[in-house]
């Protein structure tokens, strides 16, 4: 794989990071499909083992608390794409606020995200989906 192919990977995947984030923080469900694979297999940090696009969608929509929002801040990235190109190992630092219309956040939590991406006809998406909680601040 070229220096220039690689570069372009990173930079698609961590697009990717960037575009879950922004549909988990506007609760768009139905964008969902940009970021996972329908085949996708998820584990939260609570232990729910999650098979497929629909029960992430329906985990997500459980999710929901009415006036409350999140902002997603995704840091150190690490990325290792196979020898193929057609593979990824992603994993993520994931920092999330938690907050009400004009008000501080509530909670924040640090999150260890860990992944594997396949590359699709549609561009990289997540196949596998691993949050790890490794701590929660209660405001």
């Amino acid at each position: 794989m070229s220096a220039q192919a690689l570069t372009t990977d990173r930079i698609d995947l961590a697009d990717l990071f960037t575009r879950l984030a922004v549909l988990l923080d506007e609760k768009r469900w139905d964008d969902a499909g940009t970021a996972f694979t329908g085949d996708v297999v998820a584990r939260s940090p609570l232990g729910h083992e999650l098979h497929g696009l629909d029960q992430v969608i329906a985990h997500m929509r459980k999710g929901e608390a009415v006036g409350e929002h999140t902002q997603h801040v995704t840091t150190d990235l690490l990325v290792d794409v196979d020898a193929d190109g057609d593979r990824a190992a992603v994993s993520a630092n994931s920092l999330v606020f938690f907050y009400r219309d004009g008000e501080p956040p509530f909670r924040t939590s640090g999150l260890r995200l860990v992944t594997a991406a396949v590359r699709t006809a549609d561009g990289w998406r997540i196949r596998e989906w691993e949050t790890k909680l490794l701590w929660m601040r209660e405001a």
